[in-house]
């Protein structure tokens, strides 16, 4: 009964809606996408093809591609805001790595370079200098927080700092993947590939003291500590979310 379900649900998708599978099949295998990657990729694109309504790929215009971006352009977001152009052109990206993935397979369909992304304004970037610096390092310190989050925290900031790892990335460190006897480490980052990063000293010193504290033998480098922790059994790694709001509160 399942194989039958599926046949239908296959033959019941349009042309332009199997190639779109296929092109997140490429992505994950090919590319080495990460799961959100084909999530964000698998929303822009079904969300193209339940605007234009069309079923070939050769059916795509210029005048779809324009038409998609004027309803994009006055579309809201879950909390009833206006989209970003930075939102946008992120479905606009989808739409041209679709395109170009045709075209490679000799698809006729419209050329990827037609797609033009929105310009978006350019972003301020500000800097911490001196004692702002020191005193966002050393925010963990001045919190009621416990010893041990105190030290966790402390290393997390330090490392980021030393670093540069994006904050999945150090989500996702192991223990066994920094060696506090070298000064450089490597990280597996967006695709899969891998890159070499650099430890200062300190960053070493904090990330140390943190784990001469820890009495568990969980693999993950950075774990709940909290109460709720405490309550439940198993012990869970932090999240990219969990160390975006801590950073977030330090910062504040």
């Amino acid at each position: 009964m399942e194989t039958n379900k599926l046949k239908v649900s296959d033959h019941s998708q349009t042309d332009l809606q199997r190639w779109v599978r296929r092109f997140l099949t490429y992505l994950v295998i090919e590319r080495g996408a990460s799961e959100l990657t084909k999530r964000n990729y698998e929303h822009y694109l079904t969300s193209f093809v339940a605007y234009a309504k069309l079923s070939r790929p050769a059916d795509i215009t210029l005048d779809d591609i324009r038409d998609f971006r004027l309803y994009l352009n006055q579309h809201d977001n879950r909390r009833g805001e206006h989209l970003k152009k930075s939102t946008q052109n992120y479905y606009l990206i989808a739409l041209r790595s679709f395109l170009k993935y045709l075209a490679k397979n000799d698809v006729d369909t419209l050329a990827p370079e037609k797609i033009e992304l929105a310009k978006t304004t350019e972003r301020q970037v500000s800097f911490l200098e001196g004692d702002d610096l020191e005193r966002f390092l050393n925010a963990p310190s001045a919190t009621k927080e416990l010893p041990i989050i105190k030290a966790r925290d402390k290393a997390i900031l330090e490392l980021l700092f030393s670093t540069g790892l994006r904050v999945s990335e150090l989500a996702r460190l192991k223990r066994d993947d920094i060696n506090l006897n070298k000064d450089e480490f490597t990280v597996r980052g967006k695709g899969g590939k891998l890159r070499v990063v650099f430890l200062s000293n300190q960053a070493r010193h904090f990330v140390k003291q943190y784990l001469d504290q820890r009495r568990d033998d969980h693999p993950a480098m950075f774990i709940r500590h909290d109460r709720a922790a405490k309550r439940s059994a198993a012990i869970s790694a932090l999240t990219p979310r969990s160390i975006q709001r801590l950073v977030t509160t330090y910062a504040k």
